[in-house]
């Protein structure tokens, strides 16, 4: 019976590639927080919340950036919330999901990166549209 060959492990994600990651996934969503409220801002993470929604009664999640071991999340609540949101993404940006929300990367994908904020644009204007916060 012929040996089936061993899976090679998924290669890591240099420190360089994870803080140039982590720097542009943080990016793209630091540049909604005039209007969000800033939960985290550290080397490891970066969170934004709404403000106060009278009709949750709470603050809402929009989206975060964390850096795991092998590789950085960027978390958007509102796909999970509306997910006709992510109707037409890439294929590329779809072999980035890890279940409903959120996107691995190891290294920066410019490409992706520029898919992602528009999605992210997107997310907040329907977010404001719902009248969410």
């Amino acid at each position: 019976m012929p040996s089936t060959p061993a899976k090679t492990p998924p290669a890591r994600a240099t420190a360089d590639e994870s803080a140039d990651a982590f720097a542009a996934l943080r990016k793209i969503l630091s540049v909604h927080a005039k209007g969000l409220k800033v939960i985290a801002d550290g080397p490891k993470g970066y969170s934004l919340n709404t403000p106060y929604s009278e009709q949750w009664k709470k603050e809402l999640f929009f989206g975060g950036v964390q850096v795991m071991k092998n590789y950085v999340s960027f978390h958007l609540f509102p796909v999970y919330m509306f997910p006709d949101l992510l109707d037409g993404i890439s294929e590329g940006l779809k072999a980035k999901m890890q279940g409903k929300s959120c996107f691995n990367f190891r290294a920066p994908d410019e490409t992706l990166f520029r898919e992602l904020a528009a999605l992210a644009r997107a997310g907040l204007a329907r977010m404001k549209a719902e009248k969410l916060f």
